[in-house]
């Protein structure tokens, strides 16, 4: 490792007076002074009394990102560090907000740098004066260049840095609207402790047309204290749960089991079904967070009973897609659907020899759930037996098995055994489903789009038939018949 030192030195929020009179005799003394930036007050004051500094500054103009940026500085740093010591000055305090930093520190960690501090004060202190607000209500520092909506929490105080120019301003701007409202009030602080300190407060939707904001900026998200407006939030939605099953909370709620529930959770992903088929988002928005409310229900039984909580059903979720997916997450390639199911297939079979089952002599179908729809089950049943071969390659075969099943039962019929009758319907029943599968036809989804055009189409009798006045019991069939094509009609011609 190198014997020279980078000294690297915290310029404070604004002019030299925020500077501790040890860095800046420390600076007084060097020969040659570099600064990720001249753009800093205390900058200024050091070249007035004509330290000489070499700043950055062209690299901004160079690159089109600040990671590449701070990736040159450091280097050039590391590079001039070989041959003598070096001083580099940052705005701020070293070690908030100032990523060249981190990146010289990961560089010591490799030993490739030698670096030591000298101090600074950060914008913080003069930051909260301004704001007149306590941090140890719960805080957030976030920086503008990597900011999400993942991690923000709107509950705290939030200072957003590194708001440099209106444009990243628009970005922030644009995450945020997704957390809080257009017109929320937020205050955008400028020279924060200075002489030019000034703190502006403004809806939110206004703060890229500022043209004042530059690297001494800092915009502050005042913490949201409208319960209305947390209603996004996940952790709004647990205590919400929690509470209803609480103590002082709902007595339905509080008497659910895993077991009283199921019934629910099935109707309420039925009725995910129905909204996907009407192609109505707002009401698939709405039918997914009742699916959503099941979970929640059935993850706070658990926590109540002490078994598991929401956090590690999501973490037990989260792990099995990155482990089901190295295609994506790891190193395993994957380019087409058919090659993903042939992975997931395998893992989820090593992950079954991990648990100590016996793959080799379980049945390949014993992973079926008995409890699915028995449509579902004959589909998946046989989509998991032609894996291994089990299945014709074509559907030629199926039409003559789908005859000889109508002749089987036609037989047990006229015999009237009902017995085997039930039988052999079960088994038309079946070779339908296979033959769907070799046509890629779903038996449910099918079966539920004739049930819903069936449904629509007996409705539309019943409205015919109240508009003759007339009783659907006094009609004949012939005359619903007819109305039953005029129904078919008008759905061909709309």
């Amino acid at each position: 490792m190198t014997s020279k030192k980078i000294s690297i030195v915290g310029l404070g929020p604004a002019g030299l007076e925020f500077l501790p009179l040890g860095a800046y005799r420390f600076i007084k003394k060097q020969e040659k002074v570099y600064a990720r930036t001249t753009d800093h007050p205390a900058v200024k004051d050091l070249q007035e009394e004509s330290i000489a500094i070499d700043s950055f500054d062209y690299l901004y103009e160079k690159h089109g990102n600040f990671e590449d940026v701070y990736k040159e500085i450091v280097e050039r740093l590391s590079e001039e560090a070989r041959s003598t010591n070096v001083c580099y000055v940052v705005p701020g305090h070293p070690m908030v907000a100032e990523m060249t930093v981190q990146l010289l520190i990961e560089k010591e960690a490799k030993g490739e740098v030698s670096i030591e501090f000298k101090g600074g004060a950060s914008f913080l202190d003069p930051m909260f004066q301004a704001l007149q607000i306590d941090p140890s209500d719960g805080f957030q520092l976030l920086d503008a260049t990597e900011l999400s909506k993942e991690n923000m929490n709107v509950r705290q105080h939030m200072i957003i840095t590194q708001l440099y120019d209106p444009l990243i301003a628009s970005e922030v701007k644009l995450t945020l609207m997704e957390k809080v409202p257009d017109d929320y009030e937020v205050k955008l602080v400028t020279a924060a402790g200075s002489r030019r300190e000034r703190v502006e407060t403004l809806p939110l939707y206004e703060l890229d047309r500022k043209a004042e904001i530059s690297n001494l900026t800092a915009l502050y998200i005042p913490p949201v204290k409208d319960e209305a407006l947390l209603y996004q939030d996940f952790n709004t939605l647990r205590q919400v749960i929690a509470e209803l099953r609480g103590p002082n909370g709902c007595p339905w709620d509080k008497k659910q089991t895993h077991q009283s529930l199921k019934k629910y959770l099935l109707e309420e992903a039925y009725e995910v079904l129905d909204a996907i088929d009407e192609e109505d988002d707002w009401h698939l928005q709405e039918e997914l967070g009742d699916v959503l409310l099941q979970v929640m229900l059935h993850a706070q039984i658990g926590e109540d009973e002490g078994y598991f909580t929401i956090d590690d059903v999501i973490e037990t979720i989260t792990e099995k897609m990155i482990r089901r997916h190295p295609h994506v997450f790891g190193e395993e390639q994957a380019e087409t659907a058919d090659e993903v199911v042939t992975n997931w297939d395998a893992i989820k079979k090593e992950e079954k020899k991990n648990k100590g089952e016996d793959t080799e002599t379980s049945s390949i179908l014993s992973s079926i759930p008995v409890s699915l729809p028995s449509l579902m089950r004959a589909f998946d049943l046989q989509k998991q037996a032609a894996k291994v071969g089990f299945d014709w390659g074509e559907a030629e075969p199926v039409w003559a098995k789908l005859q000889e099943e109508i002749e089987e039962i036609k037989a047990e019929i006229q015999q009237a055994d009902k017995e085997a009758m039930k039988k052999e319907f079960g088994d038309l029943l079946f070779v339908l489903v296979n033959l769907g599968r070799h046509y890629g036809l779903h038996p449910e989804e099918s079966l539920h789009m004739t049930n819903q055009k069936f449904q629509r189409r007996f409705a539309y009798i019943e409205k015919r038939v109240r508009e003759e006045k007339k009783n659907l019991e006094d009609m004949k069939l012939e005359e619903m018949d007819a109305l039953w094509e005029e129904a078919k009609r008008k759905e061909r011609e709309s």
